[in-house]
């Protein structure tokens, strides 16, 4: 039943949704008459906050592509290509290929949400060596197997809760920070993860499409094979001249960088010799960086690398500045703060993290981001924590206000599912050179999302943190 369910939402969703940045015009309209019809706000107001947030992601956007580009080049070398080989040999089937991509995927997020784009670098090199595998429907095994980061070691809520003179202590709305064993670390965000690791890949499982319909990669590219393409160290070879020169000496030199890349090194163990496991996206896209030099070897092969890795980022590079702009009109316009306290009105202790939970997966269409959806949603719903659990003790109140952050996260991570902002990560990989867009994909994530979110809600009512 799952697995013609699937197929049928697929084929629906794929004459129904619109382009990725479609999407994110619709939801800017919708965002926008919402604030001018719901805030105090005029509608120049609503117009300012708009070009405000606009420019609010540059930062987070620039770290996407590099993170995309740098992850990507790392993929494109001998080493990862060897690795791949004798990893595809031991896989023969495409049941195989679907169950190893997500729970290989699920432990690479466990760590940092933007190794999503490693997940998606080895289920490419595995559509192009393994028959039969659906490629539309690979997408969306990759694409799901990132549920684990809200749980993992990049969590930003439960970080932000941790950190020192964070924006929620500075105004006085918490008194100590929240430790990350009352977050990451509760019998609740454990019994998610374990739910998660076995419930989410059994129901994609159950899903796939039947070998005799799959619509396999060869099919999908639009013009030459992977096959056809040269490798960066024969590209590279290619650039150099005919005759001996400096600077032929100084591009495939391999002194200079491994320089470099020792220098790094050093870097990378002083950081966490003296941070502990800080592991942010600066850190993370460094360590891609001096990794993909180091496999590279030259300076011409990461040149050539990199290009390549760099030649599919378009829509993070213009789509992100419109989900900014969404994100200016919740936070500057008071829309955020109006629905979570909508959602908060008629709490009770035990409703307040599913309340919570709601909030998250709502405001997630029009702030993509844990970490922004929680500076607008965030202070209304400890605000709401803090009145109804006026009896509590100070440990039960912090438990409370430990599982309302984790609900946000879960909620806003539930609705990825829904919207194809964080689908432009993989898609610059899985859709190179393929007839791919996010309508193909986003057919099989219905029914995921519906038995995640049904599941983490009754988590959230029934396990104690």
């Amino acid at each position: 039943m799952f697995r013609d369910t699937g197929k049928f939402l697929a084929e629906r969703l794929r004459q129904i949704i619109p382009d990725s940045f479609v999407f994110a015009i619709l939801l800017t309209l919708v965002a926008g008459v919402s604030a001018w019809g719901l805030t105090e706000s005029s509608a120049f107001e609503v117009l300012e906050a708009w070009y405000t947030g606009f420019w609010m992601l540059l930062e987070f956007g620039m770290q996407m592509v590099l993170i995309l580009a740098t992850g990507y080049a790392i993929a494109l070398s001998k080493p990862v290509s060897r690795l791949i080989d004798k990893t595809a040999r031991r896989i023969s089937s495409p049941f195989q290929v679907y169950v190893v991509v997500m729970i290989f995927g699920g432990l690479l997020t466990l760590i940092s949400w933007g190794w999503m784009i490693i997940t998606a670098v080895f289920a490419r090199e595995f559509a192009s060596r393994i028959d039969r595998i659906d490629y539309a429907y690979l997408t969306a095994c990759v694409y799901l197997s990132s549920w684990t980061w809200v749980c993992g070691l990049s969590s930003s809520i439960p970080l932000l809760l941790n950190t020192d003179g964070n924006f929620m202590l500075e105004s006085g709305l918490l008194d100590t920070k929240v430790p990350i064993e009352a977050t990451l670390g509760s019998t609740v965000n454990l019994v998610y993860f374990v739910f998660g690791i076995i419930i989410i890949p059994a129901t994609m499982v159950m899903m796939r499409p039947r070998q005799t319909k799959a619509i396999a990669l060869d099919k999908m590219l639009e013009q030459k094979t992977d096959a056809d393409t040269p490798s960066v160290a024969q590209e590279a070879e290619q650039l150099r001249h005919p005759f001996r020169t400096l600077s032929d000496n100084l591009n495939h030199g391999r002194v200079p960088q491994l320089v470099i890349v020792l220098a790094g090194i050093v870097y990378i163990f002083s950081h966490f010799a003296g941070k502990g496991f800080d592991l942010n996206l600066e850190i993370m896209i460094f360590i891609f960086l001096m990794l993909g030099l180091l496999v590279h070897r030259t300076p011409m092969n990461y040149v050539v690398a990199m290009k390549r890795s760099c030649s599919n980022v378009s829509g993070i590079i213009f789509q992100y500045p419109f989900y900014a702009g969404i994100m200016g009109l919740m936070m500057y316009t008071g829309l955020g703060l109006v629905i979570a306290e909508w959602m908060s009105a008629f709490a009770t202790p035990i409703s307040l993290p599913v309340i919570a939970q709601f909030t998250g997966a709502v405001v997630n269409f029009f702030i993509p981001s844990a970490g922004g959806e929680w500076a607008v949603v965030g202070p209304s719903l400890i605000e709401a924590a803090k009145t109804i659990g006026a009896t509590l003790t100070p440990v039960e109140l912090q438990q409370l206000i430990a599982k309302i952050g984790l609900a946000v996260a879960y909620g806003e991570t539930s609705t990825n599912l829904l919207q194809p902002f964080y689908l432009l990560i993989i898609l610059p990989v899985m859709g190179a050179g393929v007839k791919l867009q996010a309508r193909d994909v986003m057919g099989y994530m219905i029914i995921p999302f519906l038995v995640w979110y049904v599941f983490t809600a009754a988590i959230l009512t029934w396990v104690p943190m």
